[in-house]
This record gives structure tokens, C-alpha cells and sequence, in this order.
């Protein structure tokens, strides 16, 4: 019983690998012109076959179905592109939507300014028992303390009055923020202090969306927003 000449598939697959080493924008053949080059060279093959000796249904089932397989993975090919553009897209739009918003992002400084100070946040993977918040100085000294007690898991955010323990007002400058807690009687480290910034600029790079957060947190990307405030 004869077999379907393996020249036809290899025909085929011979012009799909060529062009998949060029631009994909400009590949030689498409999904359509893979098929009517394979319906071509079967129809002239099954024309010269031996009648005495034609090919079997089980060899035309199997050339059809690696037919369809490399349509099928040019066209998943196709789509996914498609669907990567709309992300793309998609977090560019998100990103440019927070330009001059307040975000929280993973860091531990506060900063003090006439008489105010940035928001400052924590979050956790777990509730926990009891939450304690040290505000240090530039000697590392700690100049305020915050009792938060029990937490659930989730986002939180605070604001400093700008007072210190003693009662006065803290100086203008950079802050620190140290924080321990507690969860079933054991210490608790699964947590992120969170600083504040405002986003001045957004960048569009090859890796994603980037904020500029200005000289404080620098750049971060888009991901790296916790919370909008």
C-alpha cells in the first residue's frame, strides 16, 4: 500500500520555518496560502499515485491533521500577539490614569514637611495579634511609636501627625519606619511597610509601565502599586 510522498508536508513545513526566522510582520505565507500550497501538492499527488497501489485513508487522515496543526498553531500564534498588544495597551492607559495620584509602594521612609507628613501603610499576609510601628530618626533612634494592636491581613494605611513622643514636632527630613508583630504568641515577619509618593511621570518601556515616583522612591513599575490613595 503506498504512503503519501513526505515532500508535500515537508514542502510546507520548509516555508514555515523559513519565514519563521524573519520579521513576523512579514512572513511568506499565511495561514491560507499554507493550506492551498498543501491542497495543491495533494491533489497533483494523489493524480500521479499508482491506481494499483493508491494511498491508504489512514495516510491522507494523517498528512490532513498535520496540515491542521501547523495552521492551528500560526493562528494561536496570531491571537496571542493580538492579546499581548491588548495588555500592553491596556496597562498604558492604567498607568497614565494615576499620573499626579498618591500611591502606596513598598518602602519604609516618612517624610516631614511644613508641619505635615506623607501617608505611610502596612501590609500583611495574615491577621495578627498585635502591630507595633517605630518611627526612626536619622541616628536610628526611635522618635515616635505607634501601638497599632491586632490587624487583619490585608492593606493598611496611617498618617503621622508629625509629633514625636516628647510631644514636639518633628524636624523636616526623611523618616524611617520599623515595624514588628506578633501571631499566636510567635513573631510575625510576613509584612511590607509601605511608603508614599505621588506619580510625576510614566514611561513606557519593552518590560512594562514605569511611575516615576520622583527622587524620593525613584522609578517603579506599574505593579509595585499597592494602593491609590
Amino acid at each position: 500500500m503506498a504512503t503519501l510522498d513526505t515532500s508535500v508536508l515537508n514542502s510546507i513545513n520548509q516555508t514555515t520555518t523559513t519565514s519563521g526566522v524573519t520579521d513576523s510582520t512579514q512572513s511568506v505565507s499565511s495561514t491560507e496560502e499554507l493550506n492551498d500550497q498543501f491542497m495543491t501538492l495533494l491533489v497533483a499527488q494523489m493524480q500521479n499515485q499508482d491506481p494499483m497501489d493508491p494511498v491508504s485513508n489512514s495516510d491522507l487522515t494523517a498528512q490532513l491533521a498535520q496540515i491542521s496543526t501547523v495552521s492551528g498553531i500560526e493562528e494561536l500564534n496570531t491571537t496571542l500577539e493580538g492579546i499581548t498588544a491588548q495588555i500592553s495597551s491596556s496597562e498604558a492607559l492604567q498607568a497614565a490614569s494615576l499620573l499626579d495620584q498618591g500611591v502606596l509602594v513598598g518602602g519604609n521612609a516618612v517624610l516631614v514637611g511644613n508641619a505635615t507628613s506623607t501617608p505611610f501603610g502596612l501590609e500583611l499576609a495574615d491577621d495578627v495579634d498585635n502591630a507595633t510601628v517605630e518611627v526612626l530618626g536619622a541616628d536610628g533612634s526611635v522618635v515616635k511609636t505607634f501601638e497599632l494592636g491586632a490587624l487583619e491581613a490585608g492593606i493598611h494605611g496611617f498618617v503621622w501627625d508629625g509629633l514625636l513622643d516628647d510631644g514636639t514636632e518633628a524636624a523636616d527630613g526623611a523618616y524611617q519606619l520599623a515595624v514588628t508583630a506578633e501571631r499566636a504568641g510567635e513573631r510575625y515577619d510576613d509584612l511590607q511597610t509601605l511608603s508614599y509618593g505621588v506619580v510625576s511621570g510614566v514611561n513606557q518601556t519593552d518590560s512594562g509601565a514605569q511611575l516615576d515616583l520622583g527622587p524620593a522612591l525613584g522609578v517603579v513599575s506599574l505593579d509595585a502599586v499597592r494602593q491609590v490613595l
